[in-house]
């Protein structure tokens, strides 16, 4: 259940970024944003769509992800980083799509964190913004300042996504990683964070010098 704490940090960040849901990878399905996020990983979102803009033109359909050529799509994405094993995994997701899930992208925690190259920061994209499900995404700035909210002590994903869970209404579940995302690009940064600019500031755990 939220605290008085939490509601008052929730209800700041609402009138500050709004409510509307924002994915801000672009794509017009579920294969593309799992594919998209998947190259997201150690990579800007900027540069993910980029790459998109014209990849799924070249790759219009899942099946066409299916039956890439390895190297073809290695050099198709090679600005994203990392991209043999993104390639790789990318490729054989959409095999697993087509072969065991009839083409559709699966609506599970489960089934799609048992899809290659897919954890549970990826499946839970897909589910929050595919499916609507309420779901938290731990990405390195949901990661750095739940812990300096004090909403956190943990460092490991998996282990923060639950902490978050307990504290976190579900109707803020998606719109954490919204808002946060955005917040951490514009003040709060890893390195010289803009604190004076910062309206969240009073609840800094880090600022104030409070252990977390």
């Amino acid at each position: 259940m939220a605290t008085k704490r939490v509601k008052e940090i929730l209800a700041i960040l609402d009138e500050q970024y709004g409510t509307d849901y924002i994915c801000y990878l672009n794509h017009e399905n579920a294969w593309q944003l799992l594919f998209a996020t998947i190259m997201s990983a150690q990579c800007t979102d900027e540069r993910v769509n980029l790459v998109t803009k014209d990849l799924y033109v070249k790759y219009d359909s899942l099946q066409a992800f299916a039956d890439a050529d390895l190297s073809r799509l290695e050099r198709d994405i090679r600005s994203t980083g990392f991209y043999h094993n993104k390639a790789k995994n990318i490729i054989a997701c959409a095999r697993r799509l087509t072969e065991d899930f009839g083409g559709q992208v699966p609506d599970t925690i489960e089934e799609l964190t048992s899809l290659p190259g897919v954890g549970r920061k990826t499946a839970n994209v897909i589910l929050g913004n595919i499916y609507h499900k309420p779901s938290i995404v731990v990405d390195t700035h949901v990661k750095r300042i739940s812990a300096r909210l004090g909403l956190t002590k943990e460092t490991d994903p998996e282990k923060i996504e639950y902490d978050l869970q307990k504290v976190l209404p579900k109707d803020h579940w998606i719109l954490w990683n919204i808002h946060i995302i955005t917040f951490g690009r514009q003040i709060c940064f890893a390195r010289n964070p803009k604190c004076e600019e910062c309206f969240l500031r009073s609840y800094c755990r880090e600022k104030a010098g409070k252990k977390k």
